[in-house]
């Protein structure tokens, strides 16, 4: 697969640093677990956050001959240092209320000491921290590289958390806990770096300096430690440390170690002797520590370790999705400029590829040459026959990676002899842009003067193997290959069929050939206009579809006789009274729509059998026009009754009819029925209503060709825009 930039560095750091990472958040699930230890039992004193040292230094001094010093620990637990009533040396966690001796710090728990070497420095002491420093730096890249691809996946920083389908497992927890833990991440990636950046020097280190004329140190007026003015104005959440003065000596003094600065002061007189502020590296130091171990705050270490836990998931999914796409290389026998069929395909992660290779590999077995590549690979094939193209769409209406260049590549290389084409579309209704992608390719390929369609565009919702089997089936079907070996479930006359009875069948009675018959389903079949009726008229797997009415509760079909057809000879041969085996096939995109301001109906010939039924069922009177093209006046005739009724009842606004083998000087066809109504269709696209088109492929080409120009010169849109928010639905044959 072509995979950009990004994407490609984003896997080269994963598979380059997944050792090492998988290591440090092993031990770092584990890590985060120690600040929750450490804080049971629990030596914090209440209101800790508002005790001064004024009141805290007396209280502890109560309960100690002497003090050398006090600490504030990483959980707010005062520790206290010095020589008790006995003379022996004590350390201790202190009430700083009462001066009361809590408890014992008890040595770091041996297992954590070892987990933290382990995390540190893999056992390997300063080597070993240089790979642990590289390995964060790495998992920073991969951070950055990993947003990115999200917003080009969303297309803008806006929809950074916007709704993510869940296409498979792997690929949409990859994407949606890497959002949610994306700043955790960066934050242990980038803490983890600066620390051994720290480690190893790499910024210039500054020293804290004190400069105090030990002759002007005064020894009074003497005031208690509780008077002095510092001590009452600093806290003891903003301390880190607290070294009493060892002697009564006026050059022995309190030296204070805030979050911020150091301050010397005056044992006696509570002066300052001096205040300096720490330099950036330290105070980045403490808080990379702070944010990297989570010491400080239990909520954050929790936080800490689901982002590690993540870490590993990431790495799970990214190999899952990595193998997916590598499972998905091409192997061909022939090449390019020998091949009959040239099968082209458009995928951002691979799953489009499997459908691909299967029609590849049945070509193969039926001995034609088939040549299977992506679509950035299109060039000149001067042999080809049939271009058959599987895209999906990109984020939001895009091409995918492998296929952004395909709209330029087919303007650089046109084809010299006529060529069939055929495109499927993969995507999911969950997008509003479902399949605009393949519409855009659709659209590319039909403007083309060396391309004829083969098929109407067919598109695929979440990878359905039955809507593949349909395309599958008309597709070799149209162009009469036998040897297609197809899947087992279309090998034979599906089960589970229904019985339906010929309720009445007109004769034909015009050149068209047309003739109209209704069957009545059994009272279990559910359906509505628009759906297809699969029938099996060689009792083999071989199948018919025709485009449903429903008129009440009967199914509607017209049909067009065709010498030697197989479908129409065979619903010709029935008589009112005669039964079928048939089964319903759900074509829910070309449903009525129901929520549409206004719809628009397009037709030719017998493709307006869905319309009749839709048009009957109009009981909310939505707004409705109805296009429909027929050779002469006598095909239209047999509908004529029933929607002039339509229009009287308001179910039908507006009718109008071309006919193109009329023997006067009116002959149109329904092209320019719209072109004549270029403003009314433009204004129903622009206030969100739909155009519904049936009929054959080659009015569908002259329809959409002209739908594009009023599109862009009325609403400044490209067809493809309608096309992928469902307000052109198309079912032609």
């Amino acid at each position: 697969m072509t995979i950009s930039v990004w994407r490609y560095s984003h896997l080269a750091l994963a598979v380059s640093s997944f050792l090492f990472i998988t290591l440090a958040a092993v031990t770092g699930i584990i890590l985060a677990f120690e600040p929750v230890t450490a804080r049971f039992p629990s030596y914090r004193a209440e209101h800790f956050n508002s005790i001064t040292l004024a009141e805290a230094i007396p209280s502890v001094r109560s309960s100690f001959s002497e003090i050398t010093d006090l600490t504030i620990d990483a959980n707010q637990f005062v520790i206290v240092k010095g020589t008790d009533s006995t003379g022996k040396s004590v350390t201790a966690y202190v009430d700083p209320h009462s001066g009361k001796m809590l408890g014992t710090p008890d040595s770091k728990s041996v297992f954590f000491q070892w987990v933290t070497s382990l995390h540190r420095s893999l056992f390997l002491h300063e080597p070993g921290r240089l790979f642990v420093g590289i390995t964060a730096f790495l998992l920073l890249l991969i951070a950055i590289s990993g947003t990115i691809l999200v917003i080009r996946r969303q297309q803008s920083v806006k929809r950074f958390f916007s709704k993510i389908v869940k296409e498979n497992f792997a690929q949409y927890y990859h994407v949606v806990l890497g959002r949610l833990s994306l700043i955790p991440i960066i934050i242990i990636s980038l803490t983890g770096t600066y620390l051994s950046m720290v480690r190893f020097n790499l910024f210039p280190e500054k020293k804290i300096q004190h400069h105090i004329n030990a002759n002007e140190i005064k020894s009074g007026p003497v005031l208690k430690a509780a008077a002095f003015p510092q001590f009452k104005n600093i806290l003891l959440s903003q301390v880190q440390s607290v070294e009493f003065p060892f002697s009564d000596d006026p050059e022995d003094y309190y030296t204070l170690k805030l979050k911020d600065r150091e301050i010397i002061i005056n044992q006696f007189t509570g002066e300052v002797l001096s205040e300096a502020p720490y330099p950036v590296t330290i105070i980045l130091s403490n808080l990379s520590l702070n944010l990297h171990t989570g010491r400080t705050n239990i909520i954050w270490s929790i936080v800490l370790a689901i982002a590690a836990a993540n870490i590993l998931f990431f790495i799970y999914s990214g190999f899952v999705i990595t193998f997916k796409r590598t499972a998905g290389k091409i192997k061909n026998r022939y090449r390019s400029d020998q091949c009959r069929f040239i099968i082209l395909t458009g995928s951002e992660n691979g799953s489009t590829m499997k459908f691909a290779k299967a029609v590849h590999q049945q070509l193969l077995a039926g001995h034609q040459t088939s040549y299977l590549t992506e679509m950035n690979n299109y060039q000149k094939f001067p042999k080809a026959e049939y271009i058959i193209i599987f895209t999906s769409t990109y984020g939001l209406g895009n091409a995918p990676t492998n296929a952004n260049r395909f709209a330029s590549l087919l303007k650089k290389y046109p084809q010299q002899q006529t060529i069939h084409f055929s495109v499927t579309g993969f995507g999911s209704h969950a997008y509003p842009d479902f399949c605009r992608f393949a519409f855009e390719v659709n659209n590319l390929l039909t403007a083309q003067s060396w391309a004829k369609p083969l098929l109407e565009i067919h598109t695929i919702n979440d990878k359905s193997p039955q809507e593949f089997n349909q395309w599958l089936v008309n597709w070799t079907q149209k162009l009469e290959l036998p040897f297609i070996d197809l899947p087992e479930t279309l090998t034979q006359k599906p089960s589970g069929l229904s019985e339906m009875t010929v309720v009445t069948k007109t004769a034909v009675t015009h050149e068209d050939g047309a003739f109209i018959i209704q069957l009545k389903p059994s009272w279990r079949s559910k359906f509505n206009s628009g759906d297809l009726l699969a029938i099996y008229p060689a009792d083999d797997y071989r199948e018919r579809l025709y485009s449903i009415g429903k008129i009440g509760k009967t199914i509607q079909l017209c049909i067009r006789l065709h010498e030697n057809g197989l479908g129409s000879g065979y619903l010709h041969s029935l008589k009112v009274g005669d039964s079928i085996q048939a089964r319903i096939v759900t074509n829910a995109h070309f449903h009525f729509p129901q929520a549409a301001p206004a719809v628009v109906m397009i037709s030719n010939g017998t493709g307006i059998a869905p319309f009749l039924g839709m048009i009957s069922e109009n009981d909310a009177h939505t707004e409705c026009h109805l296009y429909c093209g027929f050779r002469r006046k006598s095909a239209f005739a047999p509908f004529r009754v029933a929607l002039t009724l339509n229009q009287e009842q308001q179910q039908l606004t507006s009718l109008h009819t071309a006919y193109s083998r009329e023997e006067d000087n009116n002959k149109q066809y329904v092209k320019h029925l719209l072109e004549r109504d270029a403003d009314l269709i433009a204004g129903i696209l622009a206030k969100k209503g739909v155009l519904m088109l049936c009929g054959s492929l080659s009015m569908q080409h002259d329809v959409i060709a002209l739908l594009d120009d009023i599109c862009q010169s009325r609403n400044g849109k490209d067809i493809s825009y309608y096309q992928s928010h469902a307000q052109i639905m198309m079912d032609c044959y």
